[in-house]
This record gives structure tokens, C-alpha cells and sequence, in this order.
């Protein structure tokens, strides 16, 4: 048996639109499993199939609600329980990243207990995109598989053929992936300098760099409110550029996200299908992320190098 033919995808609950068009990449059925839940709340994984032997990779974001962590958690023990020869997290979307470090006295580094809770559940390895920090991987013990959305934005922004690109960060923790982006295409960067008063509110907003004439794309790792994605847009416009898209990973889109975005002076927000949308918006196109997904666990089993999945 090939090292392919061992290989069993199943997906959480959160997942499965996108563990279904993963494993048909990879051309095998999706495993079965299901959750059994209680009148309480409390519920129940079980797989439907034997998978002793097996290479397991268990597809579930961690968004809200903790249920969905607490699932993949679940699923991971019941593998182990079940004789599974290797256990793999595809974890296209890590719930809690911006949890990365103390940024004031006497808080949680939910990251880290996170990677702690995985490990003690018993997974192997670990395959995501796009962590909020690069640093992440750090708090693993075992592998990590670290990919970039770029490898599929940076072929659809070149089909968009716009002569007078110009890439930018909507604020300044992400000047390094717009300068990478930037170098990428041959092209400039501008940044949006924000400050907030609190979480999810900024209070002022300024912009580094000349946009007039150019067609702007702003760059970012998650949307959760719009607030400051969309802000920095109408900045941009107002100083003069032609267009302005935004190409993110995770689509959060909480609170007034969608209003916002349908508001908003973007022509067009490109993001992946780590988590599913909430709703339909003119404004929004959805770029699959499974096949990327499927190529790095076809690497991963038979251990080719997936450096090239890591790079911009």
C-alpha cells in the first residue's frame, strides 16, 4: 500500500465544506464521523470507520464558539484511542492567534495554552496558513506546516493586470507581509498608521506614502469588524488612488463587518475559505484554499519538500 492509500481526511463540524473539497483534491471520499450531542450541550465524537494504521488529518478551524476547539481536541484523543498510526491537525484557521504574547500585565498567552492542549491530546503535527504571528510555531513540540495564502493571491492579483499597483498594510504590524508582497510583484508599498482608544475602535488614522494614480491593494491576515480595512480605504481613495481591493486570509467579518465592506470605497475584498462566510456580499470573492491544503499533506505523506508552500 502506497503512502497515499493510508491517508484518512475527516473534518469537525466547523469544517467539512472545506475538509469535502480538500479530500476531493486529493481525490479520496471524506472519512465518516459524527458528533453526538446531549441535551446539556455536552457532545460526543466518534469515528465510523477503522482507522488503525491509518495517517489521520482532522480539518477544523478553532473560530468561536470554544466548542469548535474542544472538538478538534476530542477528535485527536479519539484517533489516538482508536490505533491511528500518525495524527495530523489541518488547522486552516488558529482561533486565538492574536493571543500571542503579554501585552499588559496579568493576561492569558491563549496561543501558547492552545499548542500546550493539542500536544497533550496527542496530535503529531501541525498544517495551518497565515498565523496572526509567526512565532506560533514556537510553542509547538512537534512539526509545523506553515503555509501563505500567497501562493494563491499573488496568481490571481497577476490576472488582475493593473499597471499601476501598488501594494499596501492597513496598519503598521503588517508592514513586513506588504513589503514581502511588494518585493513579490516588483512593485511599491504604502502603510496606514492607526492608533486605537480600545479593541476593534481606531481613533485616528494617517497614511505613509504617496497613492495618488495607483491601483492599491491592501494586505492583511484577518478581518474581523472592517473598522480599520475599511477606514484605510477611504483614506486611500481620499488621497487620490485610482482603486482599492483588499486580499485577506481569514474572513472573521463579526459585528458590522458586512455592512461596512458593502459600504466601503473597495472595489473588491479577495479572501480565502478558511472560515465560511455568513452572508452574500457583492464586494467579497472567496478563493478556495484546498488545493493548497491537499498538496502539502501529499508532500507531508510522502516526504517531498513543501519549502516552496512557504514562501511568498
Amino acid at each position: 500500500m502506497s503512502s497515499d492509500q493510508m491517508v484518512s481526511i475527516f473534518s469537525g463540524r466547523q469544517s467539512r465544506y472545506l475538509a469535502e473539497k480538500i479530500a476531493n483534491s486529493f481525490d479520496i471520499p471524506l472519512g465518516k464521523s459524527i458528533v453526538t450531542e446531549f441535551s446539556d450541550g455536552e457532545f460526543q465524537t466518534s469515528y465510523e470507520e477503522n482507522i488503525r494504521g491509518r495517517d489521520v488529518f482532522i480539518v477544523q478551524s478553532t473560530t468561536p464558539p470554544a466548542d469548535n476547539f474542544m472538538e478538534l481536541l476530542m477528535m485527536i484523543d479519539a484517533a489516538k484511542r482508536a490505533s491511528a498510526r500518525k495524527i495530523n491537525a489541518v488547522i486552516p484557521y488558529f482561533g486565538y492567534g492574536r493571543q500571542d504574547r503579554k501585552d499588559k500585565p496579568r493576561v492569558s498567552i491563549a496561543s501558547k495554552m492552545n499548542a500546550n492542549l493539542l500536544i497533550a491530546a496527542g496530535v503529531q503535527r501541525v498544517i495551518t496558513i497565515d498565523l496572526h504571528a509567526d512565532q506560533i510555531q514556537g510553542f509547538f513540540d512537534v512539526p509545523v506546516d506553515h503555509v501563505f495564502a500567497s501562493n494563491i493571491f499573488i496568481p490571481y492579483l497577476k490576472k488582475l493586470n493593473m499597471p499601476e499597483l501598488i501594494m499596501a498594510s492597513p496598519d503598521t504590524g503588517g508592514t513586513r507581509r506588504a513589503a514581502t508582497y511588494a518585493k513579490a510583484l516588483n512593485t511599491g508599498f504604502v502603510i496606514c498608521y492607526k492608533q486605537r482608544s480600545k479593541p476593534n475602535v481606531v481613533e485616528q488614522m494617517q497614511l505613509i506614502g504617496d497613492v495618488e494614480g495607483k491601483d492599491v491593494v491592501l494586505v492583511d491576515d484577518i478581518i474581523d469588524t472592517a473598522g480599520t480595512i475599511t477606514k484605510a480605504a477611504d483614506l486611500i481613495m481620499e488621497k487620490g488612488a485610482n482603486s482599492v481591493r483588499a486580499f485577506c486570509t481569514h474572513p472573521i467579518f463579526s459585528g458590522s463587518a458586512y455592512e461596512r465592506i458593502s459600504k466601503s470605497a473597495f472595489t473588491e475584498v479577495v479572501v480565502t475559505d478558511t472560515i465560511p462566510l455568513k452572508q452574500d456580499c457583492d464586494k467579497i470573492t472567496v478563493l478556495s484554499t484546498a488545493d493548497l491544503f491537499s498538496e502539502v499533506i501529499k508532500r507531508v505523506q510522502n516526504y517531498e519538500s513543501i519549502s516552496s508552500l512557504f514562501k511568498i
